[in-house]
């Protein structure tokens, strides 16, 4: 079929050569209707001469003891191959013996570096700092940045966050092009934007399109905004441009069925991006509060029970014990309205307005409660730093599971999901980052066994996950839609 399609251009092709140079009788009489129906289209070239060389290249490796290296059972070596190229885990290969005799497996081998991962970054200072994504360099040993005129820099990791996907890198370097800071508050819905990144590993793309929407409510802490820009792996970690020439956005993630693009992207307003990088870089962390709920969406139907003119707010379905918000009086089934003045439009709204807060200080929650609004004086505690973003079912959480070694966080499939996936047992992926996130991963996906083991439950998963060693690779059985394979993955060691 595409020798087919391709032969039909190329007769085209051939046939509109020949109309060019053929007799007048065969032109097309020129009039009016053949003029510009559009014109005055963005130009986009002074933009990129402008903003292009801050953009950066990232790669990322890690060290891999080779005596610890082997195939995982069923994997041959052409296996081996189209995992290495299509997802960037090169599998080992037999390792020769002394004095070049014959390879065998199990003797000692210095440890080696492998790529690991590629996306994107661009340079906020001249003196090196450099803004990406914190899941472009999670679980790096080494991160190599890499300038428009080929120049290449080891850099130092100053600080990444996973809740806001953010990350700061240093390179020791003076005097580097920078890209300017605009304010993601002035983006409006059908303003071109522009993207530069790195995707499958092309350095300096650029892509183009609209502001498709803003305050996306894609995760506990980030209004994101949602763009037709073309973003692919790769581009993870680039800037988000406006006609200024301006980063309004850090390129996060898209919404794809395939692992490529749909016409779906999704970026960090810079503005987040910048409160978060300016504590990375003082302290290396984020420092967020917390009140202890677990909240969710107030429904239409449970607005117009309650006599609420809209479905607004946070509605406490549990919180945790000895939390700030059990000290205050919080109930399950209040529905939080206003946060310190604030008012609380979506349940995702509370985690941001509390996270905020500096962890010690008072602040003051309006809730609703048998029709009536009550205030309640509240001392906000600090959030742990680590803790990963609450899954969609659950909203902001106050006790979400943390990724595994494997860089996972699954949940249990129900009786009824069973059913029409006719399985018997089987986790569904809720979370993807590290070695699963680079190995693609990805939400919605059925991991049906772990090595040897059938995986039957998310306990049981996260129990054989625990027993992995983490200096050999382990495939991983994923079902996606209705087509089945093999992924290998090397857990991260403990503590990275």
């Amino acid at each position: 079929m595409k020798k087919t399609l391709l032969l039909r251009v190329i007769l085209g092709g051939a046939i509109a050569a020949q109309l060019a140079g053929a007799p007048a009788a065969f032109a097309a009489p020129a009039s009016a209707s053949t003029a510009p129906l559009v014109t005055n289209l963005p130009d986009f070239t002074q933009l990129v001469d402008r903003v292009g060389p801050a953009v950066v290249n990232i790669r990322t490796t890690e060290r891999v003891s080779r005596n610890q290296r082997s195939l995982p059972p069923g994997v041959d070596d052409d296996m081996a191959e189209l995992f290495r190229r299509f997802f960037g885990v090169p599998l080992p290969q037999p390792q020769p013996g002394p004095k070049g005799g014959t390879p065998r497996r199990g003797q000692p081998q210095p440890d080696e570096e492998q790529n690991s991962g590629v996306g994107s970054g661009f340079v906020v200072s001249a003196d090196g700092y450099i803004l990406t994504n914190a899941h472009v360099v999670d679980g790096a040993d080494s991160i190599y940045v890499t300038l428009t005129d080929k120049r290449e820099f080891k850099a130092k990791l100053i600080g990444a966050d996973k809740r806001t996907d953010v990350a700061v890198v240093k390179v020791e370097a003076k005097d580097l092009p920078t890209v300017p800071i605009g304010d993601s508050n002035r983006l409006r819905v059908g303003e071109w934007v522009v993207a530069i990144g790195s995707p499958f590993g092309l350095e300096n793309t650029v892509t183009a399109g609209i502001v498709s929407a803003k305050g996306r409510d894609t995760g506990d802490y980030l209004p994101f905004i949602q763009t037709d820009v073309a973003v692919n792996p790769g581009n993870s970690g680039g800037p988000l441009i406006n006609m200024r020439g301006e980063v309004v956005g850090i390129n996060s993630m898209i919404y794809s069925q395939t692992g490529g693009f749909m016409g779906i992207s999704f970026a960090i307003p810079i503005d987040e991006v910048m409160r978060v990088a300016d504590q990375l870089k003082k302290s290396g962390k984020v420092v967020r509060g917390r009140i202890g709920v677990a909240i969710s969406e107030v429904s239409k139907d449970v607005a117009d029970s309650l006599g609420l003119p809209r479905a607004q707010g946070a509605l406490v379905r549990s919180i945790e014990p000895g939390s700030p918000a059990e000290k205050a009086g919080v109930q399950p089934g209040d529905i939080i309205m206003k946060f310190e003045g604030r008012a609380v439009d979506h349940a995702t709204d509370l985690p941001r307005m509390v996270g905020e807060t500096k962890p010690g200080s008072t602040a003051t929650l309006q809730v609703l409660r048998k029709g009536k609004n009550q205030d309640l004086r509240i001392t906000i505690a600090e959030a742990d730093t680590e803790a990963p973003k609450a899954s969609k079912a659950q909203g902001g959480s106050a006790d979400t599971p943390h990724p595994n070694a494997l860089g996972l966080v699954v949940s249990d499939l129900t009786d009824a999901q069973k059913k029409d996936l006719k399985l018997r047992g089987g986790v569904q992926v809720e979370l993807a980052e590290g070695p699963a996130g680079r190995a693609g991963l990805q939400q919605g996906d059925i991991i049906l066994r772990v090595g040897d083991a059938d995986i039957v439950s998310a306990k049981q998963f996260e129990d054989v996950v625990k027993t992995l060693d983490p200096k050999r690779l382990v495939p991983i059985l994923v079902r996606r839609g209705d087509a089945t394979q093999f992924v290998p993955l090397r857990p991260r060691a403990p503590g990275k």
